[in-house]
Protein backbone atom coordinates (compact mmCIF):
# COMPACT_ATOMS: atom_id res chain seq x y z
CA UNK A 1 0.00 0.00 0.00
CA UNK A 2 2.90 2.29 0.67
CA UNK A 3 4.62 1.53 -2.42
CA UNK A 4 1.28 2.25 -4.28
CA UNK A 5 0.99 5.91 -2.30
CA UNK A 6 4.39 6.63 -3.35
CA UNK A 7 4.34 5.74 -6.92
CA UNK A 8 0.91 7.68 -7.15
CA UNK A 9 2.35 10.76 -6.39
CA UNK A 10 5.79 10.29 -8.13
CA UNK A 11 3.32 10.29 -11.15
CA UNK A 12 1.28 13.26 -9.65
CA UNK A 13 4.80 15.26 -9.10
CA UNK A 14 6.55 14.29 -12.56
CA UNK A 15 2.93 15.41 -14.57
CA UNK A 16 3.18 18.73 -12.84
CA UNK A 17 6.85 19.28 -13.45
CA UNK A 18 6.01 18.34 -16.90
CA UNK A 19 3.01 20.48 -17.62
CA UNK A 20 4.67 23.47 -15.73
CA UNK A 21 7.65 23.26 -18.11
CA UNK A 22 5.82 24.19 -21.19
CA UNK A 23 5.42 26.98 -22.60
CA UNK A 24 1.98 29.33 -22.63
CA UNK A 25 1.89 29.51 -26.28
CA UNK A 26 2.29 25.17 -26.29
CA UNK A 27 0.07 24.07 -24.07
CA UNK A 28 -1.59 20.72 -25.49
CA UNK A 29 -3.32 17.68 -24.69
CA UNK A 30 -1.92 14.48 -25.81
CA UNK A 31 -3.21 13.35 -29.11
CA UNK A 32 -4.80 10.23 -27.05
CA UNK A 33 -6.50 11.49 -24.08
CA UNK A 34 -10.02 11.81 -24.93
CA UNK A 35 -11.13 12.88 -21.24
CA UNK A 36 -12.83 15.96 -20.95
CA UNK A 37 -12.34 16.19 -17.67
CA UNK A 38 -9.37 17.78 -19.08
CA UNK A 39 -10.92 20.72 -19.13
CA UNK A 40 -9.52 22.61 -15.76
CA UNK A 41 -12.25 23.25 -13.56
CA UNK A 42 -14.76 21.87 -15.51
CA UNK A 43 -18.41 21.66 -13.40
CA UNK A 44 -20.86 19.74 -15.74
CA UNK A 45 -22.62 23.69 -16.22
CA UNK A 46 -22.92 24.91 -19.60
CA UNK A 47 -20.01 27.34 -19.67
CA UNK A 48 -17.44 25.29 -21.65
CA UNK A 49 -14.18 26.24 -19.54
CA UNK A 50 -13.27 27.78 -16.28
CA UNK A 51 -13.34 31.08 -15.58
CA UNK A 52 -9.51 31.89 -15.59
CA UNK A 53 -6.41 33.22 -17.31
CA UNK A 54 -4.28 31.56 -20.48
CA UNK A 55 -1.39 30.65 -17.86
CA UNK A 56 -3.84 27.93 -16.35
CA UNK A 57 -5.89 27.16 -19.45
CA UNK A 58 -5.96 23.25 -20.17
CA UNK A 59 -8.09 21.86 -23.56
CA UNK A 60 -9.74 19.03 -24.45
CA UNK A 61 -8.04 17.15 -27.35
CA UNK A 62 -9.73 17.91 -30.46
CA UNK A 63 -12.77 15.95 -31.74
CA UNK A 64 -13.15 16.36 -35.45
CA UNK A 65 -16.16 14.16 -35.70
CA UNK A 66 -18.16 16.67 -33.13
CA UNK A 67 -21.59 17.72 -35.05
CA UNK A 68 -23.67 18.81 -32.29
CA UNK A 69 -26.37 21.46 -33.06
CA UNK A 70 -28.70 22.72 -30.58
CA UNK A 71 -30.25 26.21 -31.84
CA UNK A 72 -32.19 28.60 -30.46
CA UNK A 73 -35.75 29.78 -30.58
CA UNK A 74 -36.47 33.18 -29.56
CA UNK A 75 -39.88 33.40 -28.17
CA UNK A 76 -39.66 37.43 -27.24
CA UNK A 77 -40.19 38.53 -23.70
CA UNK A 78 -43.67 38.64 -21.83
CA UNK A 79 -44.52 42.05 -20.93
CA UNK A 80 -43.22 43.54 -17.82
CA UNK A 81 -39.73 40.66 -17.79
CA UNK A 82 -36.08 41.84 -18.24
CA UNK A 83 -33.05 40.48 -17.62
CA UNK A 84 -31.54 40.05 -14.50
CA UNK A 85 -28.33 41.85 -12.89
CA UNK A 86 -26.81 41.88 -9.97
CA UNK A 87 -27.87 43.06 -6.53
CA UNK A 88 -27.86 46.84 -6.60
CA UNK A 89 -28.47 47.40 -10.09
CA UNK A 90 -31.38 48.16 -12.13
CA UNK A 91 -32.73 47.19 -15.58
CA UNK A 92 -35.22 48.87 -17.50
CA UNK A 93 -36.50 48.93 -21.49
CA UNK A 94 -34.72 51.55 -23.11
CA UNK A 95 -36.08 50.84 -26.41
CA UNK A 96 -38.45 48.26 -28.18
CA UNK A 97 -40.15 47.33 -31.10
CA UNK A 98 -36.51 47.46 -33.09
CA UNK A 99 -35.68 44.99 -36.06
CA UNK A 100 -32.51 42.65 -34.99
CA UNK A 101 -30.73 45.93 -33.02
CA UNK A 102 -27.31 44.36 -33.34
CA UNK A 103 -24.83 47.68 -32.62
CA UNK A 104 -24.78 50.40 -30.61
CA UNK A 105 -22.40 53.98 -31.04
CA UNK A 106 -22.52 56.81 -28.51
CA UNK A 107 -21.15 59.50 -30.56
CA UNK A 108 -19.49 62.51 -29.34
CA UNK A 109 -22.60 64.33 -28.86
CA UNK A 110 -23.87 61.99 -26.65
CA UNK A 111 -26.07 60.59 -29.66
CA UNK A 112 -27.51 57.05 -29.73
CA UNK A 113 -27.22 55.07 -32.66
CA UNK A 114 -28.73 51.83 -33.17
CA UNK A 115 -28.51 49.89 -36.26
CA UNK A 116 -30.88 47.17 -37.37
CA UNK A 117 -29.27 44.53 -39.16
CA UNK A 118 -28.92 40.82 -39.75
CA UNK A 119 -28.25 37.76 -41.80
CA UNK A 120 -29.64 39.10 -45.56
CA UNK A 121 -32.90 38.28 -45.75
CA UNK A 122 -33.90 39.28 -42.31
CA UNK A 123 -31.76 42.63 -42.01
CA UNK A 124 -33.85 45.76 -42.09
CA UNK A 125 -30.50 47.67 -43.47
CA UNK A 126 -31.28 51.22 -41.10
CA UNK A 127 -29.52 52.92 -38.31
CA UNK A 128 -32.11 54.71 -35.69
CA UNK A 129 -31.29 57.70 -33.63
CA UNK A 130 -31.99 58.00 -29.90
CA UNK A 131 -31.39 61.13 -27.64
CA UNK A 132 -32.08 60.97 -24.17
CA UNK A 133 -31.71 64.06 -23.27
CA UNK A 134 -32.06 64.47 -19.61
CA UNK A 135 -30.86 60.55 -19.05
CA UNK A 136 -33.64 58.93 -17.01
CA UNK A 137 -33.87 56.00 -19.60
CA UNK A 138 -36.89 57.22 -21.95
CA UNK A 139 -35.54 58.94 -25.08
CA UNK A 140 -36.97 61.81 -26.41
CA UNK A 141 -36.28 61.33 -30.03
CA UNK A 142 -36.71 58.02 -32.26
CA UNK A 143 -36.02 58.64 -35.74
CA UNK A 144 -34.50 56.66 -38.53
CA UNK A 145 -31.43 57.80 -39.39
CA UNK A 146 -30.06 56.21 -42.56
CA UNK A 147 -31.88 53.57 -44.79
CA UNK A 148 -30.94 51.65 -47.74
CA UNK A 149 -27.42 49.95 -45.96
CA UNK A 150 -25.99 46.57 -46.88
CA UNK A 151 -25.74 44.67 -43.78
CA UNK A 152 -24.30 47.39 -42.08
CA UNK A 153 -22.42 46.72 -38.50
CA UNK A 154 -19.42 49.41 -37.33
CA UNK A 155 -20.49 52.95 -36.73
CA UNK A 156 -18.08 55.91 -36.24
CA UNK A 157 -18.36 59.80 -36.07
CA UNK A 158 -14.81 61.46 -36.78
CA UNK A 159 -13.94 64.72 -38.48
CA UNK A 160 -17.27 65.70 -40.06
CA UNK A 161 -18.07 62.75 -41.36
CA UNK A 162 -20.33 59.75 -39.95
CA UNK A 163 -18.88 56.29 -41.43
CA UNK A 164 -21.19 53.08 -42.08
CA UNK A 165 -19.34 49.73 -42.09
CA UNK A 166 -21.52 47.28 -44.80
CA UNK A 167 -20.47 43.66 -45.22
CA UNK A 168 -19.11 44.74 -48.70
CA UNK A 169 -18.01 47.99 -47.95
CA UNK A 170 -16.66 50.91 -45.73
CA UNK A 171 -18.92 54.08 -46.52
CA UNK A 172 -18.74 57.82 -45.26
CA UNK A 173 -21.73 60.79 -44.77
CA UNK A 174 -21.31 64.43 -44.58
CA UNK A 175 -22.13 64.89 -41.07
CA UNK A 176 -23.51 67.64 -38.44
CA UNK A 177 -23.23 66.64 -34.78
CA UNK A 178 -27.15 66.93 -33.90
CA UNK A 179 -28.03 66.04 -37.68
CA UNK A 180 -31.68 63.40 -37.08
CA UNK A 181 -30.96 62.33 -40.68
CA UNK A 182 -28.96 61.50 -43.55
CA UNK A 183 -30.16 61.71 -46.96
CA UNK A 184 -27.45 62.31 -49.22
CA UNK A 185 -25.07 59.55 -50.93
CA UNK A 186 -22.38 58.10 -49.17
CA UNK A 187 -18.90 57.88 -50.15
CA UNK A 188 -17.49 54.48 -50.06
CA UNK A 189 -13.96 54.55 -49.41
CA UNK A 190 -12.75 51.41 -48.94
CA UNK A 191 -14.29 47.85 -50.75
CA UNK A 192 -14.27 44.79 -48.17
CA UNK A 193 -15.04 40.92 -48.93
CA UNK A 194 -18.61 40.29 -48.49
CA UNK A 195 -21.05 38.11 -46.13
CA UNK A 196 -18.99 35.23 -44.43
CA UNK A 197 -19.88 31.99 -42.66
CA UNK A 198 -22.60 32.05 -40.05
CA UNK A 199 -22.29 35.64 -39.12
CA UNK A 200 -19.46 36.29 -40.43
CA UNK A 201 -21.00 39.49 -42.04
CA UNK A 202 -20.31 41.98 -39.26
CA UNK A 203 -17.52 44.61 -40.10
CA UNK A 204 -16.63 46.82 -36.82
CA UNK A 205 -14.88 50.09 -37.17
CA UNK A 206 -13.17 51.73 -33.82
CA UNK A 207 -11.11 54.93 -34.44
CA UNK A 208 -7.59 55.52 -32.77
CA UNK A 209 -7.63 57.82 -30.06
CA UNK A 210 -6.12 60.73 -31.60
CA UNK A 211 -8.27 59.94 -34.67
CA UNK A 212 -5.35 59.22 -37.17
CA UNK A 213 -6.52 55.94 -37.99
CA UNK A 214 -9.57 53.34 -38.34
CA UNK A 215 -9.52 50.04 -37.75
CA UNK A 216 -11.96 47.66 -39.49
CA UNK A 217 -12.53 44.20 -38.19
CA UNK A 218 -13.55 41.32 -40.75
CA UNK A 219 -14.61 38.18 -40.25
CA UNK A 220 -13.58 34.78 -41.78
CA UNK A 221 -15.66 33.61 -45.08
CA UNK A 222 -15.37 30.00 -43.30
CA UNK A 223 -15.51 27.90 -40.36
CA UNK A 224 -11.51 26.67 -40.72
CA UNK A 225 -10.67 27.40 -44.20
CA UNK A 226 -12.29 24.97 -46.01
CA UNK A 227 -13.11 27.13 -49.36
CA UNK A 228 -9.46 27.57 -49.85
CA UNK A 229 -7.50 30.13 -48.44
CA UNK A 230 -7.86 32.26 -51.41
CA UNK A 231 -11.42 33.26 -50.45
CA UNK A 232 -9.64 34.49 -47.01
CA UNK A 233 -7.76 37.18 -48.29
CA UNK A 234 -8.01 40.28 -46.04
CA UNK A 235 -10.28 38.65 -43.89
CA UNK A 236 -10.19 36.68 -40.50
CA UNK A 237 -8.00 40.01 -39.77
CA UNK A 238 -8.13 43.74 -38.30
CA UNK A 239 -7.34 46.36 -40.73
CA UNK A 240 -6.01 49.75 -40.29
CA UNK A 241 -6.66 52.20 -42.55
CA UNK A 242 -6.41 56.65 -42.89
CA UNK A 243 -9.66 58.16 -42.16
CA UNK A 244 -9.96 58.70 -46.48
CA UNK A 245 -10.01 54.64 -47.02
CA UNK A 246 -5.98 54.79 -48.33
CA UNK A 247 -2.85 53.01 -46.46
CA UNK A 248 -5.12 49.29 -45.78
CA UNK A 249 -2.61 47.29 -44.36
CA UNK A 250 -3.57 44.41 -42.32
CA UNK A 251 -2.81 45.42 -38.39
CA UNK A 252 -3.44 41.84 -37.20
CA UNK A 253 -4.30 38.26 -38.67
CA UNK A 254 -5.76 35.17 -37.52
CA UNK A 255 -8.29 36.10 -35.58
CA UNK A 256 -11.33 34.50 -36.75
CA UNK A 257 -13.79 36.89 -36.37
CA UNK A 258 -13.19 39.87 -34.26
CA UNK A 259 -16.47 41.60 -33.65
CA UNK A 260 -16.36 43.87 -30.07
CA UNK A 261 -13.17 46.29 -30.44
CA UNK A 262 -12.45 48.87 -27.96
CA UNK A 263 -9.23 50.56 -25.97
CA UNK A 264 -8.45 49.76 -22.92
CA UNK A 265 -8.94 52.97 -20.70
CA UNK A 266 -6.12 55.34 -20.63
CA UNK A 267 -3.91 53.49 -23.24
CA UNK A 268 -3.69 53.24 -26.83
CA UNK A 269 -3.98 49.13 -26.51
CA UNK A 270 -6.72 47.91 -28.50
CA UNK A 271 -8.63 44.48 -27.47
CA UNK A 272 -11.34 42.47 -29.33
CA UNK A 273 -13.28 39.54 -28.38
CA UNK A 274 -13.47 36.83 -30.98
CA UNK A 275 -15.44 34.08 -32.21
CA UNK A 276 -13.75 30.66 -32.34
CA UNK A 277 -14.03 28.09 -34.82
CA UNK A 278 -16.66 25.21 -34.57
CA UNK A 279 -16.76 21.07 -35.11
CA UNK A 280 -14.14 20.24 -32.73
CA UNK A 281 -16.21 19.43 -29.64
CA UNK A 282 -18.38 20.89 -26.76
CA UNK A 283 -15.63 22.55 -25.35
CA UNK A 284 -13.61 23.24 -27.91
CA UNK A 285 -12.63 25.88 -29.11
CA UNK A 286 -13.31 29.01 -26.39
CA UNK A 287 -14.59 32.13 -27.53
CA UNK A 288 -11.74 34.47 -26.18
CA UNK A 289 -10.39 38.12 -25.28
CA UNK A 290 -7.30 39.44 -26.40
CA UNK A 291 -5.10 42.37 -26.05
CA UNK A 292 -4.16 43.29 -30.36
CA UNK A 293 -0.57 43.11 -30.90
CA UNK A 294 0.37 45.07 -34.44
CA UNK A 295 1.67 42.82 -36.67
CA UNK A 296 0.38 39.92 -34.18
CA UNK A 297 -0.98 36.21 -35.59
CA UNK A 298 -3.34 34.47 -33.38
CA UNK A 299 -3.60 31.14 -35.17
CA UNK A 300 -6.49 30.63 -37.84
CA UNK A 301 -7.40 28.47 -39.26
CA UNK A 302 -3.72 26.52 -38.58
CA UNK A 303 -3.97 26.84 -34.83
CA UNK A 304 -5.83 27.71 -31.80
CA UNK A 305 -5.39 29.34 -28.57
CA UNK A 306 -1.76 29.44 -28.79
CA UNK A 307 0.25 26.82 -30.93
CA UNK A 308 -2.38 23.70 -30.58
CA UNK A 309 -2.35 22.47 -34.31
CA UNK A 310 -5.63 22.22 -36.02
CA UNK A 311 -5.98 18.65 -37.38
CA UNK A 312 -7.68 19.52 -40.54
CA UNK A 313 -4.75 21.99 -41.51
CA UNK A 314 -1.97 19.85 -40.00
CA UNK A 315 1.14 20.20 -41.56
CA UNK A 316 0.13 23.11 -43.72
CA UNK A 317 1.48 25.82 -42.29
CA UNK A 318 3.94 24.78 -39.67
CA UNK A 319 5.93 28.85 -39.33
CA UNK A 320 2.15 29.95 -38.33
CA UNK A 321 1.49 27.57 -35.48
CA UNK A 322 5.14 28.63 -34.15
CA UNK A 323 4.19 32.44 -34.46
CA UNK A 324 0.12 32.12 -33.05
CA UNK A 325 0.15 34.22 -29.92
CA UNK A 326 -2.00 33.07 -26.41
CA UNK A 327 -5.32 35.24 -26.49
CA UNK A 328 -5.61 36.89 -22.91
CA UNK A 329 -8.73 35.32 -21.37
CA UNK A 330 -11.16 32.38 -22.66
CA UNK A 331 -14.74 33.05 -22.77
CA UNK A 332 -15.95 30.00 -23.32
CA UNK A 333 -16.60 27.75 -26.26
CA UNK A 334 -19.48 28.66 -28.39
CA UNK A 335 -20.85 31.21 -26.47
CA UNK A 336 -20.61 33.62 -29.83
CA UNK A 337 -18.48 36.48 -27.81
CA UNK A 338 -19.77 39.13 -29.90
CA UNK A 339 -19.87 42.77 -28.15
CA UNK A 340 -17.18 44.44 -25.91
CA UNK A 341 -17.03 47.79 -24.05
CA UNK A 342 -14.53 48.80 -20.88
CA UNK A 343 -16.44 50.66 -18.38
CA UNK A 344 -14.54 53.83 -18.03
CA UNK A 345 -17.60 55.34 -16.07
CA UNK A 346 -17.83 55.73 -12.46
CA UNK A 347 -21.39 55.27 -11.09
CA UNK A 348 -21.23 51.51 -10.64
CA UNK A 349 -19.31 49.95 -8.02
CA UNK A 350 -15.82 50.09 -7.75
CA UNK A 351 -14.76 46.57 -9.24
CA UNK A 352 -16.34 47.07 -12.41
CA UNK A 353 -14.39 50.57 -13.52
CA UNK A 354 -11.74 49.98 -16.17
CA UNK A 355 -13.12 46.09 -16.45
CA UNK A 356 -14.81 44.60 -19.72
CA UNK A 357 -18.19 44.07 -20.52
CA UNK A 358 -18.37 41.15 -22.91
CA UNK A 359 -21.97 40.42 -24.92
CA UNK A 360 -22.33 36.82 -25.72
CA UNK A 361 -25.06 35.89 -28.34
CA UNK A 362 -25.06 32.12 -27.34
CA UNK A 363 -24.15 29.00 -28.99
CA UNK A 364 -25.59 26.64 -31.60
CA UNK A 365 -22.80 24.17 -32.08
CA UNK A 366 -23.07 22.67 -28.65
CA UNK A 367 -24.73 19.92 -26.84
CA UNK A 368 -26.11 21.92 -24.23
CA UNK A 369 -26.54 26.20 -24.39
CA UNK A 370 -23.41 28.23 -23.59
CA UNK A 371 -23.21 32.07 -23.78
CA UNK A 372 -26.72 34.40 -23.95
CA UNK A 373 -25.98 36.61 -21.36
CA UNK A 374 -23.13 39.54 -20.77
CA UNK A 375 -20.36 38.70 -18.77
CA UNK A 376 -17.89 40.69 -16.92
CA UNK A 377 -14.12 40.70 -16.93
CA UNK A 378 -12.19 42.79 -14.62
CA UNK A 379 -8.65 44.49 -15.16
CA UNK A 380 -5.83 45.85 -12.39
CA UNK A 381 -3.24 47.18 -14.24
CA UNK A 382 -4.66 47.10 -17.87
CA UNK A 383 -5.01 43.59 -17.61
CA UNK A 384 -7.48 40.78 -16.79
CA UNK A 385 -6.95 39.18 -13.30
CA UNK A 386 -7.76 35.71 -14.61
CA UNK A 387 -11.60 35.32 -14.20
CA UNK A 388 -14.97 36.48 -15.41
CA UNK A 389 -18.35 36.81 -14.25
CA UNK A 390 -22.14 36.88 -15.03
CA UNK A 391 -23.43 40.32 -15.20
CA UNK A 392 -27.01 40.29 -17.17
CA UNK A 393 -28.47 36.84 -17.53
CA UNK A 394 -32.07 35.49 -18.05
CA UNK A 395 -32.44 35.34 -21.48
CA UNK A 396 -32.75 31.84 -21.81
CA UNK A 397 -36.46 30.72 -21.35
CA UNK A 398 -36.48 27.05 -21.30
CA UNK A 399 -33.15 25.16 -22.47
CA UNK A 400 -35.09 22.11 -22.66
CA UNK A 401 -37.37 23.17 -25.27
CA UNK A 402 -34.47 25.49 -27.15
CA UNK A 403 -36.59 28.54 -25.92
CA UNK A 404 -34.77 32.07 -25.05
CA UNK A 405 -36.09 35.33 -24.88
CA UNK A 406 -33.78 37.05 -26.75
CA UNK A 407 -29.81 37.31 -27.56
CA UNK A 408 -27.58 39.86 -26.59
CA UNK A 409 -25.11 41.05 -28.82
CA UNK A 410 -23.45 44.45 -28.37
CA UNK A 411 -23.14 46.54 -25.00
CA UNK A 412 -21.87 50.70 -24.84
CA UNK A 413 -21.39 52.53 -21.89
CA UNK A 414 -23.41 55.43 -22.20
CA UNK A 415 -21.81 58.78 -20.53
CA UNK A 416 -24.43 58.79 -17.56
CA UNK A 417 -22.18 56.11 -16.78
CA UNK A 418 -25.23 53.23 -17.34
CA UNK A 419 -24.99 50.54 -19.59
CA UNK A 420 -27.02 49.70 -22.95
CA UNK A 421 -27.04 45.88 -24.26
CA UNK A 422 -28.16 45.26 -27.68
CA UNK A 423 -30.89 41.88 -27.86
CA UNK A 424 -31.42 41.55 -31.47
CA UNK A 425 -33.70 38.48 -30.93
CA UNK A 426 -35.32 40.27 -28.50
CA UNK A 427 -35.53 43.33 -30.99
CA UNK A 428 -34.83 45.28 -27.40
CA UNK A 429 -32.19 47.55 -26.09
CA UNK A 430 -31.67 46.83 -22.73
CA UNK A 431 -30.31 49.59 -19.96
CA UNK A 432 -28.43 48.72 -16.74
CA UNK A 433 -27.83 51.00 -14.19
CA UNK A 434 -26.54 51.16 -10.48
CA UNK A 435 -29.22 51.51 -7.64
Amino acid sequence: MKITHLYVLLVALLGSITLFSCSESARTVEEGDSDTTAVAGATGSTDSLLHQNNANVQLPSPDTTHRAEKRSKAIGWPAGKTPTAPAGFTVTKFAGDLKHPRYIYVAPNNDIFVVESDDKEKSANQITIFRDTNNDGKPELREVFLTGLNQPYGMLVLNNYFYVANTDGLLRYSYKAGQTKITGQGEKILNLPAGGYNHHWTRNLIARPDGSKIYVSVGSASNVGEYGMQEEERRAAILEINPDGSGERIYAGGLRNPVGMDWAPGSNTLWTAVNERDNLGDDLVPDYLTSVQEGGFYGWPYAYFGQNEDPRRKGERPDLVQKTIVPDLPLGSHTSSLGLAFYKGNKFPEKYRNGAFVGQHGSWNRSEFSGYKVVFVPFQNGRPTGSYEDFLTGFIADAAKNEVYGRPACVAELPDGSLLVADDDGNTVWRVTAR
